[in-house]
């Protein structure tokens, strides 16, 4: 029977996570005028990127004359600012083989009146410049093409109280440039409130907020209700927000969220093969990708647009996206609540299983050892994978090695997922079977991977010593308590780390804390029901959140992956540790299966990341 759940509830999981990653479908030219179509808006991006236009290049002139003229038809009145590039910008363009003398960067800016021009304005903004050998559909040209056919949109809507200000920067690519005329010298600057700004990296894949201006929580409530409006859906978190303040990347909305300006940042970033490459072309984009996140701009405009009110800055918001249908969000406060109930869930769940079974304490401890131990293992071990794709780190010296790992990027995230889930299986069940020094053989010769082909690193190190010693130090487990101990010991490990992040990052604790409840809630509930596991109805708790949370958590580890798994790919370390507590209680305990599907997932993670090499 164990079996069986087990392999269903994963398979619902990643059947979930599936589901919830595909792009809405694009709507046709036929679309109603007050709705946004990707086809429309694929219109612009076939004549903006039908060639490379980057700052300075007679492709660019023509991209600018043709943008003036598209705002014109829509009634915009568009004007021209110049300004100076940056040294950076013209140490850029010689570098890169062009010629910087005369050179400036030309926004483009148009205006839509609104019935009160003493409100705030709202301002939509992308770049139109590209890199020099790229047709940019992608960045930015979809960003552009979106905001006309949003305008276009809002306007067939019949007339808003505010003013829509559209934005087109010039010299992204470069240093900011336009971005940085714009709001230190152009008259609109100051009566700007509000900015949605569009982006990319890739040429595909859901449309993520992944920025917004500082204390966010009214203007995440406002997305929320925004995107229940836009197809596809909302597609953001708190933890995207927070790791991406921590990162030097910087897009034109650094500049407006430098002002203190409310406002979101938009980008998709699948496909990667694509980002600064040739291959962004208009045939190569997906068009789900271009109506997800023009219809997001388009909504969450009109939104604010239409509003008495703008944003205005407050606490950051906890919140995330529930399979892109809708937003959970709440105080940084109501984390310490969460963290109370399901630390009583798990202390009635212990009651239960030690009345039932006899489960003793020392069981929990092994339980969360082992927690510490996958923890310790999924850096390791990804570092293992990824230097098997690639270099890393001072390695990547070059922008070419650079694009082409990111090529390589999709493949190795197979791989890194397949070693989270060698050592899931390995946690569940297969390292009591393994024995000590078999799980101490596969960190030994993960470091010896890692340190032969990525050099010393001291993370590295740190967590070798510790999955060694966990590895080694761990009794053989034989007790009937072993199910009840190993999921209460995840559970309490999971809720201690989420106090922790609570007290330091509390934006980011929901992706601990979240999980940790349910699971808290879901062993007390399997305490109540039977904690002998004699029947199905005690098994249904566990199958429930496996299923439903598991394919959430999978969707998060894709998300942080695609965020900084090129780098570490030991982050997703965390969404293995709590899949294994969902799948835990599951786990068939017995026969030789589950050690060997683990080191057939690992075996098969290497040989992948190796293959990956073969993508140029």
């Amino acid at each position: 029977m164990r079996w069986v759940l087990f392999l269903a509830s994963l398979a619902a999981a990643i059947g979930l996570a599936v589901l919830t990653a595909q792009t809405p479908k694009s709507l046709p030219a036929s679309t109603p005028a007050v709705q946004f179509s990707a086809a429309r808006a694929m219109m612009d991006v076939n004549r903006i990127a039908r060639a490379p236009h980057p700052v300075g290049s007679a492709e660019h002139r023509q991209v600018q004359t043709y943008l003036v003229q598209r705002l014109t038809a829509l009634g915009l009145q568009p004007s021209l600012q110049t300004g100076a590039l940056s040294p950076a910008a013209v140490s850029r363009i010689e570098r890169e083989g062009g010629k910087a003398g005369g050179v400036q960067a030309v926004n483009i800016v148009g205006v839509l009146p609104g019935r009160d021009p003493g409100l705030p304005a709202v301002a939509l903004m992308a770049h139109y410049d590209s890199v020099p050998n790229s047709p940019g559909a992608a960045d930015d040209a979809t960003g552009v093409a979106a905001i006309l056919e949003a305008v276009r949109a809002i306007k067939a809507r019949g007339g808003a109280e505010r003013t829509l200000v559209v934005l087109f920067t010039d010299a992204e690519e470069l240093n900011l440039d336009g971005a940085r005329a714009f709001f230190s010298e152009h008259p609109l600057r100051d009566d700007i409130g509000a900015v949605i700004n569009l982006e990319a990296r890739g040429g595909g894949g859901r449309a993520m907020m992944f920025e917004t201006g500082p204390g966010n929580a009214q203007t995440i409530a406002r997305y929320a209700q925004a995107t229940q409006r836009a197809t596809g859906g909302p597609s953001s978190n708190a933890l995207a927000i927070f790791v991406y303040r921590l990162m030097p990347n910087g897009t034109d909305f650094t500049v407006a969220a430098d002002r203190k300006l409310a406002g979101i940042n938009l980008a998709f970033i699948g496909r990667p093969a694509q980002y600064h490459s040739p291959s962004s072309t208009p045939q190569a984009l997906d068009q789900g990708s271009v109506q997800h996140i023009g219809s997001q701009a388009l909504e969450m405009a009109d939104g604010l647009l239409r509003a008495p009110t703008l944003p205005q800055a407050a606490q950051n918001a906890v919140y995330a996206d529930v399979f892109g249908l809708f937003v959970v969000q709440h105080s940084p406060a109501i984390g310490w609540l969460l963290l109370t109930i399901g630390g009583l869930a798990t202390a009635l769940a212990a009651w239960g299983a030690r009345h039932a079974t006899g489960m003793r304490a020392t069981s929990v401890v092994r339980g969360a050892a082992d927690g510490l131990w996958l923890l310790a293992s999924a850096v390791v071990v990804g570092q293992a994978v990824r230097v098997l794709a690639g270099p890393i780190g001072r390695r990547v010296d070059s922008a070419d090695l650079y694009y082409t790992l990111l090529r390589r990027l999709p493949v190795l995230e197979i791989a890194v997922a397949l070693a989270m889930l060698a050592l899931v299986l390995m946690l569940t069940a297969g390292r009591r079977l393994m024995g000590r020094w078999g799980a101490a053989g596969v960190i030994l010769a993960a470091f010896a991977i890692a340190a032969a082909l990525g050099g010393f690193s001291l993370p590295v190190l740190g967590a070798t010593v510790i999955a060694l010693a966990l590895s080694l130090a761990r009794p053989k487990p034989q007790d009937a308590d072993a199910v009840w101990g190993g999921w209460l010991g995840l559970i309490v490990l999971v809720l201690i780390l989420g106090g922790g992040v609570q007290a330091i990052a509390p934006e980011a604790a929901f992706l601990l804390l979240w999980p940790g409840l349910i699971a808290a809630l879901a062993a007390a509930s399997t305490a109540v029901i039977g904690a002998r596991f004699r029947s199905w109805a005690s098994f249904a708790p566990a199958v429930v959140t496996t299923a439903v949370v598991g394919g959430w958590l999978l969707v998060q580890g894709h998300g942080v992956f695609l965020g900084v798994g090129m780098d570490m790919p030991g982050a997703v370390g965390p969404i293995a540790l709590m899949l294994a507590l969902m799948v835990r209680p599951l786990a068939p305990g017995a026969g030789r299966a589950l050690p060997i599907f683990a080191a057939a997932s690992l075996f098969l993670a290497y040989g992948i990341a190796v293959a990956a090499r073969l993508i140029a």
